[in-house]
């Protein structure tokens, strides 16, 4: 018979929560916010929706309690996000399927309905003791993590000062990451003059155009973005991801585009940003290049003496910090105001795979991990 938190993660990857921005005709984070609603207000949580896009809430669950009003406890809130990537080609058609080597299957397994259901578990396991702690432990559920972000940061402009620290699901395999990269996605385009491809030479090809100017681009700005060093994190990277333009192949292309993703260090970041950056490597080489629809996410880095990450790890002694090159919610948080880590059950190599999984074994110890922090929080 499987365990109360393997069924729960099994309905979690069987409520559609695709991401509409990763995928046209993603159904969106609103069944996801009810079901999660209506789990937690069992338990005793004054729960609302807050909708950040058309359709598309945030579900804030405050923690019980049975004291003199108002509760002015301290507050932390454990917040993986709602939403997955998109499910187009993946191995597997059936989700929150038990594989006989004990693996869950499904979309969000690990990326974040892993996190998250072991989060909801043990606020249930802890539903005896929520209301009488001597801090406020509040469950969040963000929508839109998988595309930049808006429930998160939302999320901090409204309710920053609330809380004192943030426990962002994610599959980290029970490590706190507690220092992460920042990131910068952005268009590079090029434009040139449409002609005839028999007389190419009436025209400016914008495909060559940008070719060009992205070998002197790249040149230029790597060597700056290894002088912005972290003692875990290394440097700051660029990669060039995508390069389209033109119509067809007897017209000379008029239009060219590529898609940046920079990845940034704490340095760089403090310093300019790394748009500042991209904006200043253009106009000192005078390259043909304008950027648009830039995104630039914060890096993050809590200090591992931060007294909640030593609460948590005096919880679990096996916990030990650790830094990722990606980003998270979490980054938004503590740019909000809200010292924030990642962390949760389940590998971040499974996050986005054809096969996504998670172990039973990995789910459960996230249970008790979670459960153990909650409990020694009436210490």
């Amino acid at each position: 018979m499987p365990s109360n938190a393997v069924i729960l993660l099994q309905n979690l990857i069987r409520i559609p929560s695709v991401n509409p921005d990763c995928c046209p005709d993603g159904d969106g984070e609103a069944a996801m916010a009810d079901y999660v609603q209506n789990y937690l207000e069992k338990n005793g949580f004054n729960v609302s929706q807050e909708e950040v896009l058309p359709n598309r809430p945030n579900v804030i669950a405050k923690c019980p309690y049975n004291g003199p009003t108002p509760d002015q406890r301290p507050r932390i809130l454990l917040c993986p996000h709602l939403d997955t990537v998109s499910v187009a080609n993946m191995d597997i058609d059936t989700f929150g399927t038990i594989t006989d080597d004990g693996r869950i299957l499904g979309r969000g397994a690990s990326d974040t309905k892993g996190p998250m259901a072991a989060m909801l578990q043990a606020l249930n396991n802890c539903a005896d003791i929520l209301p009488s702690l001597p801090v406020a432990v509040d469950f969040v559920g963000f929508m839109g993590e998988e595309a930049s972000q808006h429930g998160s940061k939302h999320f901090g402009k409204q309710h920053a000062s609330e809380y004192e620290f943030g426990l962002a699901g994610e599959p980290t395999s029970l490590e706190i990451v507690n220092i992460t990269k920042g990131s910068l996605w952005a268009t590079l385009q090029a434009t040139g003059k449409a002609a005839h491809a028999s007389q190419p030479e009436a025209g400016d090809n914008a495909i060559l155009k940008i070719a060009k100017a992205l070998v002197q681009f790249e040149q230029s700005i790597t060597g700056r973005l290894a002088t912005y060093t972290h003692p875990s994190l290394s440097h700051s990277t660029l990669n060039v991801g995508t390069i389209t333009g033109g119509k067809q192949p007897n017209i000379v292309p008029d239009f060219a585009s590529a898609q940046i993703d920079i990845r940034t260090t704490p340095a760089l970041y403090d310093e300019s940003g790394a748009l500042a950056l991209v904006e200043n490597v253009i106009d000192e080489l005078a390259l043909p290049l304008k950027v648009f629809n830039p995104h630039e996410n914060p890096p993050m880095e809590v200090s591992d003496d931060n007294p909640w990450i030593m609460r948590m790890q005096a919880a679990n002694p096996e916990s030990k910090t650790v830094s990722a090159p990606w980003f998270s919610d979490a980054a938004h948080l503590n740019a909000a105001g809200i010292p924030s880590i990642c962390i949760g059950p389940g590998s971040i190599n499974q996050a986005h795979t054809k096969d996504e999984f998670i172990r039973i074994t990995d789910l459960e110890a996230g249970v008790d991990y979670f459960e153990n922090f909650i409990r020694s929080l009436a210490q």
